[in-house]
């Protein structure tokens, strides 16, 4: 019963025997790989965006953090969530590598920006005043850190409010395939046709040993990504190995597949418990928030349950009556016996 993260996860045999393939004989180093002029031109069908420049790197938080400070002057700041990942889990990464950018937190319900609030804190600025940081960039997450889902619509209408004061528009996407088939639009819908510039395309948490794509839909900014990726320690040598599982994952809509498999496993685990659980926040993908009681929260960790918890239960009087929010999350290979023996164990049964 793991539902700690999907990054906990093994890896999909395709992606196994790619990596295997490409071991096989010598290839170019740092992106130069034939494979990767392979994985361009995926990348390039699949987001309808020919010009669009691509590039790999092995974690999420290097993604972000490389394409915000692509997008991010020093003295610039970076709207975003204050539950967002670049907030919360990446230890200062995008201050570090946007060499002393500020993250500005709006918020917004459920993890999701609220338009009205992005505009309220764009208006209050300081554009042009030389004591403050300027507008840099707005940053959204698709899945959300709440596992909801901002829809293309969502999405179109935050990037409106930066476009009119000039900003840039960066997409964490660790969970967008995710996000991608539950909302059931096109990876153009989700992305640059609703004003993204740069999107950090997650591929780890969706069954990756570890690569992730960061797509920059204006190619003017691809030499700077470059410079700032080699500076950074972030340009593999051996790429071959990043570029053969990016070509996997994307051959044959795999990564669609996974996506597809963990989100469904996600819905039959919130009908599962449904009885026995309350929902903290919507479901957007393949995340679930629910408030255990103290009992059950009790039964599932003595039977071996992996989940994080957001509010551990107290201790002393009252505890037996205590909750806590636990983030359950379903994997590309999450069982249906995984859930049912987790539903049983809730239960009491």
């Amino acid at each position: 019963m793991f539902f700690a993260s999907d990054n906990t996860s093994g890896v999909p045999r395709q992606i196994l025997d790619a990596i295997t393939q490409a071991n096989e004989g010598a290839a170019p180093g740092y992106g130069a790989d034939p494979i990767m002029e392979a994985v361009r031109d995926q990348l390039r069908d699949v987001f309808e965006a020919p010009e669009a420049e691509v590039f790999l790197v092995a974690t999420g938080t290097a993604a972000n953090a490389l394409a915000l400070a692509t997008l991010t002057p020093p003295w610039g700041a970076i709207y975003c969530h204050p539950l967002s990942h670049i907030e919360v889990d990446e230890c200062g990464a995008p201050e570090f590598y946007t060499n002393g950018a500020k993250l500005t937190l709006v918020p917004g319900a459920d993890g999701k920006i609220a338009p009205e609030a992005l505009a309220d804190t764009l208006a209050a600025s300081g554009r042009g005043v030389v004591h403050s940081v300027q507008p840099g960039a707005l940053s959204l997450t698709n899945l959300t850190e709440c596992g909801t889902r901002y829809s293309s619509d969502e999405i179109a209408t935050l990037s409106k409010i930066a476009r009119a004061h000039g900003l840039p528009v960066h997409l964490d996407g660790a969970r967008f395939a995710n996000a991608l088939v539950a909302e059931g639009c096109s990876p153009a819908e989700m992305s640059w046709r609703a004003g993204v510039d740069a999107l950090s395309l997650g591929g780890t948490k969706n069954g990756l040993m570890g690569v992730e794509a960061v797509i920059l839909f204006d190619p003017a900014r691809a030499w700077e990504f470059q410079l700032r990726r080699k500076r950074a320690g972030h340009l593999w040598s051996k790429h071959r190995f990043l570029s053969a599982q990016m070509h996997a994952w994307l051959e044959n809509g795999l990564w669609r597949a996974l996506a597809s498999h963990a989100n469904y496993m996600a819905a039959r685990l919130e009908s599962a418990i449904a009885s026995e659980t309350s929902r903290v926040y919507p479901r957007g993908g393949n995340m679930l928030f629910v408030r255990l009681s103290r009992a059950q929260h009790e039964r599932l960790q003595a039977a071996g349950a992996q989940y994080f918890t957001s509010e551990e239960p107290p201790s002393g009087s009252g505890a037996r009556d205590a909750s806590t929010v636990a983030r359950l999350v379903c994997s590309w290979n999450t069982t249906a016996e995984e859930i049912d023996a987790f539903a049983t164990v809730l239960s009491g049964a």
